[in-house]
């Protein structure tokens, strides 16, 4: 018996063409502390932002956000979901892995992001992948949830 297999997933820039499906995969994906479609707009006619999406047969599946400041070796993946059908697909760390390879195009060393505490499925992501819880954030989120802020330092460009 063969091993059923996954289906490959496109990774490219989004733009504003796509707002209304990042913007529901926002709304799927958090419970509270989302994008408002003003400030995705802002984020997607940004340079200093790095707006990715995942496809599976021409579905909108996933998306990141990552920010740049000028002369900052640290970028800051600022938003990373993955639509719940999509999970368990590698899609996060599809994601994640072009996020490092743009931040260091653009000079960086290290990438921050914040988790949501009891978020396990991404914590254990991010930890599979080198970064590494270095601050509490008590009561980060809209709610009251506490998070973590993680740190990777990133490899020299190969």
């Amino acid at each position: 018996m063969s091993p059923t297999l996954k289906p490959a997933a496109v990774y490219r820039r989004v733009g504003l063409n796509r707002i209304e499906d990042l913007l529901d995969l926002e709304e799927a994906s958090f419970p509270s502390d989302r994008s408002s479609r003003r400030n995705l707009r802002n984020l997607l006619r940004s340079p200093s932002a790095y707006c990715a999406a995942a496809y599976l047969r021409g579905e909108l599946v996933g998306g990141i956000v990552v920010l740049f400041r000028s002369n900052a070796k640290v970028a800051r993946i600022y938003s990373i979901a993955v639509s719940e059908n999509a999970r368990g697909m590698g899609i996060g760390q599809g994601m994640l892995r072009r996020a490092e390879r743009e931040a260091r195009r653009r000079g960086c060393d290290r990438l921050r992001l914040e988790a949501r505490m009891g978020n396990t499925p991404a914590i254990r992501l991010y930890e599979k992948l080198g970064f590494e819880a270095v601050r509490i954030l008590p009561g980060y989120y809209e709610d009251g949830a506490h998070g973590t802020v993680y740190l990777k330092q990133l490899d020299s460009p190969r």
